[in-house]
């Protein structure tokens, strides 16, 4: 083999490896990602049985229900839509009723929501930002 026939061939090889490792690399993102909804977005999304997403917006006023053990029943609101949240896990210290949070996990069959995680804003003037922007459009939140 020629000199130059060898250099293409190697150089083939890496680029062929290199598209492959990127390939499955997305494959693997694509199967973590999770998307992100508020309340109102539920009604109109399409959303698979088993699919996890994220879900965000104030913790209503009143709704938290603590169950036996660590299990806690809560209703996320955006002002447009309400959805009730079942999780069972140790909650954040800085939880409570009005707050921002962002659960992650699967909506059941019957509208509740199943989180695995819940994440609280950690001081006065944090709110993540896709549950900051949809609720100031609402005209639900203002930042202090």
């Amino acid at each position: 083999m020629k000199r130059k026939r060898k250099r293409l061939t190697i150089i083939a090889g890496g680029l062929t490896f290199l598209g492959a490792a990127a390939g499955l690399t997305f494959y693997a993102l694509g199967e973590k990602s999770s998307y992100f909804y508020m309340p109102a977005d539920l009604t109109t999304a399409s959303i698979a049985p088993g699919q996890r997403i994220r879900l965000g917006g104030l913790v209503e006023e009143g709704s938290v229900e603590r169950g036996s053990g660590t299990r806690v029943a809560f209703g996320v609101e955006d002002g447009a839509g309400k959805v009730k949240v079942v999780y069972d896990g140790i909650l954040p210290d800085l939880f409570r009723e009005g707050q921002g949070v962002v659960t992650e996990g699967t909506l059941g069959g019957d509208g509740v929501f199943v989180a695995d995680s819940v994440l609280a804003k950690h001081d006065e003037t944090y709110m993540p930002k896709e549950v900051a922007d949809s609720l100031k459009a609402q005209g639900v939140w203002q930042p202090e």
